[in-house]
């Protein structure tokens, strides 16, 4: 396959702006040009919205105050009360990894959550974050939440060590979850793309109709992606509240 029509190609990490401090390679690549686009896009959605609050909302209000709403619900659900203070940084991560994925979905764009990279940063600060309200907020009772209530403890020798690898691989498996599907359908969507042109008009038209229902698939798989990275974050918050 010729160069630039692999289905990996458009993963690529391409410098924009070449930028070296100290050593040390501070380029603005595709995926911080993304990454700037998805702040300002959020940015406009929510100060557009809620520029001229109205007691009848129009569509654009809706859709924000509709945002703002679902993320409230589900911190709610899941951390309950306790969670309120944390709405702001659970909110920001939601629409930021949403919006992340929408953006590359438009044609000739980037999608920066399908490099582990982003996705295990975000992971990461998310993990230190909770562990570190865990702590702050329990002390050294924290340790009880690696062995679980009513557990005889002639089990702790087994349990714990389980415990505590499963606690350590959260943020592997948070950032592996969202980098895998949304590589997986944008390279899927590459493929099929593909088939289309190299069969040509007369027997592409099945491989068209797939790329035309895998890229709705898609559109609902980025929604469900952040939505599914969002819950597991406020699990996690969950957690560091209450232990067990």
């Amino acid at each position: 396959m010729a160069e630039g029509q692999s289905p990996l190609a458009q993963f690529e990490i391409k410098t924009l702006v070449d930028i070296n401090v100290a050593g040390i390679d501070a380029s603005f690549t595709n995926s911080s040009l993304f990454m700037v686009l998805t702040v300002a896009t959020v940015t406009l959605f929510l100060v557009g919205g809620m520029r001229k609050s109205a007691l009848i909302p129009g569509r654009w209000q809706s859709m924000a105050e509709l945002s703002y709403v679902f993320i409230a619900n589900m911190l709610k659900d899941t951390v309950g009360s306790e969670g309120r203070p944390y709405f702001p940084f659970v909110f920001t991560i939601f629409m930021f990894v949403l919006v992340g994925n929408m953006w590359g979905m438009m044609p000739y764009s980037f999608t920066f959550t399908s490099h582990i990279a982003v996705t295990f940063a975000m992971a990461f600060f998310i993990f230190v974050g909770v562990t570190l309200i865990a702590i702050a907020k329990h002390k050294l009772h924290f340790l009880a939440f690696f062995m679980p209530p009513g557990v005889p403890m002639y089990m702790a020798p087994l349990l714990v060590p389980i415990e505590i690898i499963s606690y350590l691989s959260r943020p592997i498996s948070l950032s592996v979850r969202l980098f895998a599907n949304m590589l997986a359908g944008h390279t899927l969507l590459k493929v099929f793309a593909g088939f289309i042109i190299s069969l040509g008009i007369a027997a592409g038209w099945l491989p068209f109709v797939f790329v035309v229902a895998l890229t709705g698939l898609e559109f609902v798989i980025a929604f469900l992606q952040a939505f599914v990275f969002t819950i597991l974050t406020c699990l996690y918050l969950n957690d560091a509240l209450h232990l067990h």
